[in-house]
């Protein structure tokens, strides 16, 4: 994977502190903590709004988690792209058909230590149903699901815990939604 901003080890320890204050001076408390195991796949729910991105990277500074993060190939432009990718970023061309779930089960066997993080919904509008990539790339690679949230009601954010998936799709994600019924995003209407 490529290097970002969470293998700069200055700058990682300054957004740690930076990104600590600015959620304790916005009235924001962190639950949980970073999972010790060292390749999961972190969702990121409710995705209602542009707040969350930079809420949820505060969320992982404060936490200590270095992570990457799936975003439309649109967020990643010429010059502004190269930030994106520093950032995280992994573009997703979303109207090309090809095997994402595969090629990312591959990278978590490449490597040592991973955490991505894959919005569930896929997007910020309201959808119906939530997209199972996430659920197939930690079935495939062997690998929880660590349930991240941001309550926008509570002013509550972080890590709740590791799900192990059972490979029965429709009853884990019962479970798996039942964590998030009672958390607000910031659009609730959109969740």
């Amino acid at each position: 994977m490529h290097r970002t901003i969470f293998n700069t080890p200055l700058i990682n320890t300054l957004m740690h502190w930076i990104s600590r204050l600015i959620l304790r001076l916005l009235g924001w408390q962190i639950e949980g903590k970073a999972p010790a195991a060292p390749k999961y796949v972190l969702i990121a729910a409710p995705h209602t709004s542009n707040w969350d991105f930079p809420f949820t990277l505060m969320v992982c500074f404060a936490l200590q988690m270095p992570v990457y993060w799936m975003g439309k190939a649109s967020l990643f432009p010429p010059v502004l792209g190269g930030i994106m990718r520093w950032l995280g970023g992994i573009p997703v061309e979303r109207s090309r058909q090809g095997n994402l779930v595969q090629s990312t089960v591959d990278a978590f066997q490449r490597s040592a230590r991973l955490t991505v993080i894959i919005p569930p919904e896929g997007t910020r509008s309201k959808v119906t149903h939530w997209k199972t990539g996430f659920y197939y790339i930690a079935q495939g690679a062997g690998l929880p699901i660590a349930l991240g949230f941001l309550d926008f009601k509570r002013k509550r954010a972080g890590v709740e815990r590791l799900f192990e998936v059972t490979g029965d799709i429709e009853a884990d994600m019962v479970k798996i939604q039942a964590f998030y019924a009672h958390i607000t995003g910031k659009n609730p209407r959109q969740f």
